[in-house]
């Protein structure tokens, strides 16, 4: 099987390994932000919409601190899933995705990520069950997109890709990926949606970065 797959426009990078042995052969400068969903306890083995899936063991292999450390050293920009699960800095600007599930369920009704110091909260609703995984802890594709619209870098890194649903995100928002994942079944199923989504929906040319507004004293 192939360790390495990088799409024949060039603007798709993915890699099967372990993240904290890829990351330090990562070009300087090579990534702009990090957007990603490390593994943390969340008892899959006891969740039936999960139970069909065979990585059971997901919940005893969280990220330890220094996937985190590595990950904070890399790009500007963070949105870090299940960051609340981690030691990681103080910061008011968590995005939370509401499940939409019903009241008296002892399963999480939302999930957090834990963003760049500075910014503000903001809400998702997506239902849970209202679209296909291929992977115990994936996420839908319109809340991977959503977290990109607070994220200024074109090049994004996901050091932990399970099926690639940021990847997929980037491409329909026109940002560059580089995806990391250990296990080989993954990192198969990821390029395969990725493709699809490339040749649904080519790569956009880069956006360019909203332009901020600056307030100084003083005649202008």
């Amino acid at each position: 099987m192939e360790r390495e797959w990088v799409s024949d426009c060039g603007t798709v990078r993915l890699i099967c390994g372990d993240c904290l042995e890829v990351l330090p052969t990562l070009e300087a400068g090579s990534v702009d932000a990090v957007v990603t969903d490390p593994p943390y306890g969340i008892g899959i083995a006891a969740n039936p919409v999960r139970q069909k899936h065979d990585r059971q063991d997901w919940d005893n292999c969280p990220a330890s601190k220094q996937h985190l450390d590595t990950i904070l050293a890399l790009g500007k920009e963070h949105v870090i899933w299940g960051g609340n699960y981690f030691d990681l800095p103080p910061s008011q600007g968590f995005l939370i995705w509401d499940k939409v599930q019903p009241e008296g369920l002892t399963l999480a009704q939302c999930e957090q990520a834990w963003v760049n110091p500075g910014r503000p909260a903001k809400l998702f609703r997506r239902h849970v069950v209202s679209y296909e995984k291929h992977h115990p802890t994936q996420k839908p594709v319109e809340l991977m997109e959503w977290c990109l619209k607070f994220i200024c870098g074109q090049t994004i890194l996901d050091p932990f890709m399970g099926s690639g649903t940021t990847g997929v995100a980037c491409v329909r928002t026109g940002r560059k990926f580089i995806g990391i994942e250990e296990e080989p079944r993954y990192f198969e199923i990821a390029k395969r949606r990725i493709s699809d989504e490339l040749n649904r929906f080519p790569l956009l040319e880069p956006k360019q970065a909203p332009q901020q507004l600056e307030l100084s004293g003083g005649d202008q």
